[in-house]
This record gives C-alpha cells, sequence and structure tokens, in this order.
C-alpha cells in the first residue's frame, strides 16, 4: 500500500466483520471541486490542512478554515470547493457494522463545520496518519478500526461547533467536582445544591454540565459511581449485611438500594454476590 497525495483506499476481508473499519485515508494537495449528488456511501470526514474551501450540504454553504473539517454521514448530498486559496485536505471515509451507533452514542454533530484549538491532538491528525501508513502499519484489519475510533474519541474530546467550548473543556470545568463526589459518594445528603456550592456555580449550570459531558444528569452519575463502589464492597467483603453495604454508599436504606442495583445491574446485590462466591 502507497500514502500518497491522492490518499488510499482500502480492500479487505475485514470490512463486513469489524465495527468499524477504513474506506479510504488521504491528503489532497490543491483540492479540486467535487459534487456528489447522492453523497458518499459511507461516513466521509473532509479537514482543511492549509488554505480555505466551501462545503455545501443541506443547503447551507459554510468555510472551512484551517483547524476545522465537517463529518457528513451517508448518502447525504453535498459538494465543495477552493474558496480563493489554494486548499490543502485531509479526508477520511469510514465504515461498519457500529459505525452509525458509534457515531451516535458520541454525539459527534453532523454535516456541521468542527473547530477545535491549534494545540489540540487535532491539528496533527493527518501527519499522524501519514506516518502510520509509512512504517508499514496495518490500516486495514483491527488496527485500523480501532485508529477510526481514537479518531472519533478525538472528535468527541476535542472538537466543537463554533462559539461552543468542547468536551475537554467541560470536562476539565467539571474535574474538580467529579473528585469531590469521589470522595463523598458515602454522604446520602450529597445532592445538586452540594455540587453547585463545590463549583460555585448554579444547579442548572451543573446539570448542563453533566448532560454535555455524559449525556446524563448529576444524580444518575452518583447512582452509578454508588452501584460501582457497591459491587466493590460486595466482593471484597463478602460477609458484610446487605444493609451496612447501602448505608457504605450513601443510601438511606436497604430497599433503595436493592431496587437501584436491580436496575442498573440487572440483579439483586445478593444475586450477584452469589455470582462469584457461589
Amino acid at each position: 500500500m502507497e500514502f500518497d497525495d491522492h490518499g488510499q483506499r482500502m480492500t479487505s476481508d475485514w470490512k463486513n466483520t469489524l465495527p468499524l473499519h477504513i474506506e479510504s485515508v488521504g491528503i489532497r494537495s490543491g483540492q479540486e471541486t467535487i459534487s456528489r449528488e447522492h453523497g458518499y456511501f459511507c461516513f466521509h470526514w473532509l479537514s482543511t490542512v492549509t488554505g480555505c474551501g466551501a462545503f455545501s450540504v443541506h443547503g447551507q454553504t459554510y468555510r472551512l478554515n484551517a483547524n476545522e473539517g465537517i463529518l457528513i454521514p451517508a448518502n447525504t448530498p453535498h459538494r465543495y470547493l477552493a474558496s480563493g486559496s489554494h486548499w490543502t485536505t485531509w479526508y477520511l471515509t469510514f465504515d461498519g457494522s457500529l459505525a452509525t451507533s458509534i457515531v451516535a452514542s458520541l454525539a459527534i454533530p453532523l454535516a456541521i463545520p468542527l473547530q477545535w484549538d491549534e494545540d489540540a491532538p487535532l491539528a496533527d491528525i493527518h501527519q499522524q496518519f501519514g506516518k502510520r501508513f509509512y512504517t508499514s502499519f496495518d490500516m486495514v484489519g483491527p488496527n485500523g478500526s480501532l485508529e477510526v475510533y481514537s479518531f472519533l474519541i478525538l472528535l468527541k474530546q476535542y472538537a466543537r461547533v463554533s462559539g461552543q467550548p468542547s468536551f475537554a473543556k467541560w470536562h476539565r470545568k467539571l474535574t474538580p467536582l467529579l473528585i469531590a463526589i469521589e470522595e463523598a459518594y458515602s454522604n446520602p445528603n450529597m445532592g445538586l445544591a452540594w455540587m453547585a456550592q463545590t463549583l460555585q456555580i448554579s444547579p442548572q449550570r451543573v446539570n448542563s454540565l453533566f448532560r454535555s459531558v455524559f449525556d446524563i444528569s448529576p444524580y444518575q452519575y452518583v447512582l452509578q459511581l454508588r452501584i460501582v463502589k457497591s459491587k466493590e464492597f460486595l466482593l471484597s467483603e463478602p460477609d458484610r449485611p446487605i444493609h451496612d453495604i447501602a448505608h457504605r454508599v450513601g443510601f438511606y436504606d436497604a430497599s433503595h438500594f436493592i431496587s437501584t442495583f436491580r436496575k442498573f445491574a440487572g440483579m439483586t446485590p445478593e444475586t450477584f454476590r452469589r455470582q462469584h462466591f457461589g
């Protein structure tokens, strides 16, 4: 395989079995006008390396400057062309048995330009992919699947719609609170007001941050953490009564703990313990 100015298309028997696989990847120096009335048959990422271009999709035309890109779902009509200057682009097309589900679960915006900071890992992603090709890194099989997933995670972490903070910035804002929750999860009175006071922001803002980063409410986050901790205690202290563990992880009573545990784990705490100790 070669990785040159025109890119590389992948062919492999893995395509029908992997959750993600690379269809093609490459750099185009002097990007020409491309119009696809019926779209591309799989996910198509295009970002600007140098110069500037215009990208049209869903009746809207956007400028793509350096450190900007756009992810287009399959079969979505679009058109792009250079905009008054030499335009170099990096593209990655991918598919897979779980491609649509993974992109949706990560809540990556589609068909709208994304931006990232100059020092973000996305700024040199085209160089990283190029190095892997030049060193004969296997992009066709499972390694390629991992590369696509890693790329999508970077989009989730660092890319943002214009005017909005990135996932990474939201997460950094929450970090002091996440540490405090880890230390105080056993406190049954740890609620939204306590979280807001810890971060010195409004309760509404706390709720918004959790939904932006984890796609769940603060309350759901705490419940999940308590269930994870309870599993640790159920296995590390097999003789400790269930009601003791319930209080230890922040529940007022055992019945609430048991019902919550069943909701998250699909079984009662006793059943979970018996599965491991017989």
